[in-house]
């Protein structure tokens, strides 16, 4: 999977399509339709409540909410922040065994909702990249897994708010999409969602593997322009068909999200 994805509903629109409640208060993003690492996204998250001094009530039902992260993974305990550059996305056949990864993995998943992802497909000549977006074709949202961290920077004032951040986990490409990428986003139906966001649930190795070709030849593999690969274009031209793209050698992603987050330790 590559480092851009989309995401331009309003919180009314998922919390209704995810059965949530909206939690994201003043810090809503504004429609993306070229995401970039470290900016602002809605993802969806299921806790048991907490009273009225922050205790968490096990005995009470999880309840679905709909938040606010950063996109690209810091672990609690990262010195500084700039590590979640590097690990917007996460194997999910490493995942349970890398430490950066491995906590949140039993502790702390998601669902981050996407209207599509953009991957570049090489082509024939040296440096020659085009733009895809994979979407849904009936204007549902798809629903990566995540996992996320809350993060307390060290040197900040005593009281300052945490980061909290999250992670795309990844799985190899099946179907057509081969044709495209050898990676794709790891896209749960919604039948799996209520288990994997269970935080009772710590082992979710029953759905860390890729999606059935059902969900994948589903989808729209759509070419579109080149703009895509500057992450200061962002508008709804960005997803419209272009059968005729144009060549795409100056790929403002770099070459590193191409492989899924670095090895850390």
């Amino acid at each position: 999977m590559c480092g851009r994805y989309a995401t331009t509903k309003d919180p009314a629109t998922l919390v209704k399509e995810f059965d949530a409640t909206d939690d994201t208060g003043e810090h809503q993003p504004r429609p993306d339709y070229n995401v970039a690492p470290s900016r602002k996204v809605m993802s969806v998250v299921s806790r048991h409540p907490k009273d009225a001094d922050g205790a968490t009530q096990q005995e009470e039902p999880p309840r679905r909410l709909l938040r606010v992260m950063r996109w690209g993974l810091i672990p609690f305990w990262a010195k500084d922040a700039s590590i979640g550059n590097r690990m917007i996305n996460t194997r999910s056949e490493t995942a349970a065994t890398k430490p950066a990864f491995r906590r949140a993995l039993k502790r702390h998943r998601c669902l981050i909702p996407a209207d599509g992802w953009y991957e570049w497909r090489r082509g024939p000549k040296k440096g020659e990249k085009h733009p895809f977006f994979m979407t849904t074709t009936d204007d549902s949202s798809l629903a990566f897994a995540g996992i996320w961290e809350t993060w307390r920077d060290p040197n900040a004032d005593e009281g300052a708010p945490p980061v909290v951040s999250c992670s795309v986990l990844t799985t190899d490409a099946v179907g057509n999409l081969t044709e495209i990428h050898d990676r794709m986003p790891l896209l749960l139906p919604r039948e799996q969602w209520s288990h994997w966001l269970d935080p009772d649930v710590e082992d979710v190795t029953d759905l860390l593997h890729p999606p059935s070709l059902d969900v994948v030849d589903s989808l729209e593999l759509r070419p579109v322009s080149d703009r895509v690969n500057n992450v200061r274009n962002n508008g709804p031209e960005l997803l419209e068909r272009v059968d005729d793209a144009t060549d795409a050698t100056d790929l403002d992603a770099p070459a590193l999200f191409d492989k899924d987050e670095l090895e850390v330790p």
